[in-house]
């Protein structure tokens, strides 16, 4: 697995920890201590492990922004009423499209695995679709040139 995918990977499993194991603020900072020692743990090479970390901090620091544009693009579902892995995949994957220069190709194309790795049957093509429509929303193509998320 080349290095950028395997951050993300790591990055996908932080932040599905954080959500599945929410913290009152009094353990915010010793969970993102433990954050910390899992990504340095997993990834072991600073630059993987500072890539993973922007990640996994800038998808917490922009989360409410990242639902509101997964709400707008997705046909019938709540980002809250979402399998975690897909919530966690699609976060991810909306934060680098919007906020990093990685391609957006890549982007999807990474989460479209992630998906097909930790999510059911469906995942792929439902992340697929609710990604392609950011992407040709944000190259600006209309947006009913993207598939449709199922």
């Amino acid at each position: 697995m080349p290095s950028r995918s395997r951050a993300r990977e790591v990055a996908l499993q932080s932040l599905y920890q954080l959500e599945a194991n929410p913290s009152t603020e009094q353990e915010q900072l010793e969970r993102l201590q433990q954050v910390e020692r899992f990504l340095k743990g997993r990834l072991r090479a600073a630059p993987l492990v500072n890539f993973a970390r922007s990640l996994v901090e800038g998808v917490q620091a922009e989360q409410a922004a990242l639902d509101a544009a997964l709400d707008a693009r997705s046909q019938n579902w709540r980002v809250s009423r979402m399998a975690a892995t897909d919530r966690a995949v699609l976060r991810l994957a909306v934060f680098e499209l919007l906020h990093t220069d990685a391609p957006g190709p890549v982007v999807v194309d990474e989460a479209i695995e992630l998906a097909r790795r930790y999510g059911t049957e469906a995942s792929p093509r439902f992340v697929a679709g609710i990604l392609g429509r950011l992407l040709a929303e944000r190259d600006g193509m209309p947006a009913d040139d993207a598939p449709a998320a199922s």
